[in-house]
């Protein structure tokens, strides 16, 4: 009983002892929201409820952002707010969070499970413990494309490996770059991978993750050979192992200078004027104007017919620090933007990141695409899509097969290692990982 007395005192639903639910300043830290005004944008309609509690919001680079947040719940003067991500961030971070299930439950009642997507709600559980309140779900597994450049060239999206080759080919004679990928950050490799594998055979990608099938499977080793070709061929841009997704990958493909890129969902509020009018100033390049991006399917690589297979987790969520001082003011702000219509509302219309909260959709009445005639229905037909995704994305992974994730297809690119090899010191990692 003196068990459960303290640790009902820890959850945060304590207001003697974690402050006001209603005033005073929070600290939020996080790697997103990447564009500053879109935070500002939440936590200016938050205000709007909740006048008297002030939100800090510190952008921590991704590349930075475990090493500056392990320091920070380390020591007394962390941030009250944090992001959270399924997989490595969740089993790090974690054990810092209080548990937020008795804060959903109040939210939105007793089967407040029911009510958020699944998907988001395993992702961000950690023994039992709920670490953050899933603020909403991303998915990955296709491309995006310059509709424009496509249209200049006469060129259609790759459906197959030799239709992407011969697109980069034409691409590459009229001086305009094809695809581009930050393959120095293990994420995007990672999604690079996974949408391979699914080509080779769906679903085993996920069943290594699970462990019930090996890094060195045959679809592995096939899939590393794959990637390998990617570079030879020339689809992956010269110079693409030293460089970051973020900002370097995306700025190039923003301001028209590559024609595709592999990014996820949350690249949807690209596709609207107002996001990419701000990206491309945040580029600081001169005379860049807006243009129509399209998601198109990963194309099938393997040739054996596999149609694309999608992917995700809970985007980010939001965990409350159990060392902060201002526990209940922290609860409030993760309780408005994760399970509340207004909150999610908000979410949804930026388009970056799609809403957990089952029942919220974009409000498209007040969303302006670059081109609607063109991009509403690849738009519409990509958010519908995602809806029966069941994949996981990055949930299963703990950070050392992730990094030995990157280690392979690094070495595989680089020329370091054949494929075979490269999977078997991947096995052999993530046999060491499970055994620790």
């Amino acid at each position: 009983m003196t068990a459960l007395g303290l640790a009902a005192c820890s959850s945060g639903s304590n207001q003697a002892s974690s402050g006001s639910a209603t005033k005073g300043t929070i600290n939020w830290w996080g790697w997103t929201p990447t564009n500053s005004q879109e935070a500002k944008d939440f936590i200016a309609e938050f205000n709007k409820k909740y006048p008297d509690i002030k939100v800090n919001f510190k952008l921590i680079d991704i590349t930075s952002y475990d090493a500056t947040i392990r320091a920070a719940l380390a020591s007394s003067g962390g941030p009250d707010l944090f992001d959270l991500q399924p997989g490595a961030r969740v089993q790090q971070f974690g054990p810092y969070a209080e548990d937020m299930a008795p804060v959903a439950k109040a939210a939105l009642g007793s089967d407040w499970k029911s009510k958020i997507a699944p998907i988001a709600i395993s992702g961000m559980t950690l023994k039992g413990k709920l670490t953050a309140l899933p603020v909403g779900s991303t998915y990955a597994g296709m491309l995006w494309i310059n509709s424009q450049l496509f249209d200049k060239y006469n060129l259609k999206p790759p459906t197959t490996l030799d239709e992407w080759k011969k697109d980069c080919q034409v691409f590459k004679q009229n001086g305009v770059g094809c695809f581009v990928q930050g393959a120095a950050q293990e994420g995007f490799d990672q999604d690079t991978l996974q949408s391979i594998s699914n080509s080779v055979e769906p679903g085993l990608w996920t069943k290594a993750s699970q462990g019930k099938a090996k890094w060195n499977d045959p679809t592995i080793v096939k899939t590393l050979s794959i990637w390998k070709d990617l570079f030879d061929s020339g689809i992956m841009q010269s110079g693409a192992l030293g460089a970051q997704q973020y900002p370097d990958a995306n700025n190039q493909f923003l301001t028209g200078k590559y024609a595709m890129i592999m990014m996820g969902t949350w690249y949807t509020q690209y596709a609207t004027e107002k996001a990419m009018t701000e990206a491309i100033s945040a580029a600081g390049v001169a005379g860049a104007k807006t243009f129509p991006i399209l998601p198109v399917a990963f194309p099938d690589v393997a040739s054996k017919g596999h149609t694309s297979e999608m992917y995700g987790d809970a985007d980010y969520g939001l965990a409350v620090a159990s060392k902060s001082k201002n526990r209940a003011a922290a609860e409030t702000f993760a309780k408005w933007i994760a399970t509340t219509k207004q909150g999610q509302q908000v979410i949804a219309n930026r388009l970056d990141t799609l809403p957990t909260l089952k029942g919220i959709k974009p409000d498209f009445t007040q969303i302006k695409f670059v081109d609607p005639s063109l991009q509403s229905t690849p738009v519409n037909d990509l958010l519908k899509k995602v809806g029966s995704v069941n994949e996981p994305r990055e949930a299963l992974l703990s950070a050392d097969v992730q990094n030995a994730i990157l280690a392979a297809a690094q070495s595989v690119a680089g020329g370091s290692a054949s494929p075979q090899q490269a999977a078997n010191t991947l096995e052999q990692a993530a046999e060491a990982a499970a055994n620790q």
